[in-house]
């Protein structure tokens, strides 16, 4: 199992899908990373050596991924809630943030229903 930037990728993968098991880094991104370090991104990660794995290793230090890209994504959530724009609002609030509509639908983001009682007469 090859470890790239802190994370065990599976050895039993082609390169271009072990990747992507990196945080920040998907399929383009992957298929850059293998170009530009000269690997086909069909061999399986097991079939990688030590000169070829370093060469990936150098390639992913160039791109923003795991603890550090997860950093900046909290610190732009909460720079929206602190200038207190509609999309801060929505994030505070756990609401979507793009225009969908929440009579119906949207319990991934409100969470499990919270049933409300009948006013008794």
């Amino acid at each position: 199992m090859a470890r790239i930037a802190g994370i065990d990728i599976p050895k039993n993968k082609r390169g271009v899908i072990a990747l992507t098991y990196i945080f920040g880094i998907g399929r383009s991104r992957a298929k850059d990373i293998l170009a530009e370090a000269k690997i086909d991104e069909n061999i399986k990660v097991q079939d990688w050596n030590d000169d070829q794995i370093a060469a990936i290793r150098e390639q992913v230090g160039t791109y923003t991924i795991e603890g550090e890209l997860r950093s900046e994504v909290q610190l732009n959530i909460k720079r929206l809630m602190d200038i207190g724009c509609q999309r801060g609002i929505r994030h505070r609030l756990g609401l979507p943030l793009r225009g969908q509509r929440t009579k119906n639908n949207s319990r991934t983001r409100k969470g499990k229903r919270k049933t409300v009682a009948n006013k008794k007469k």
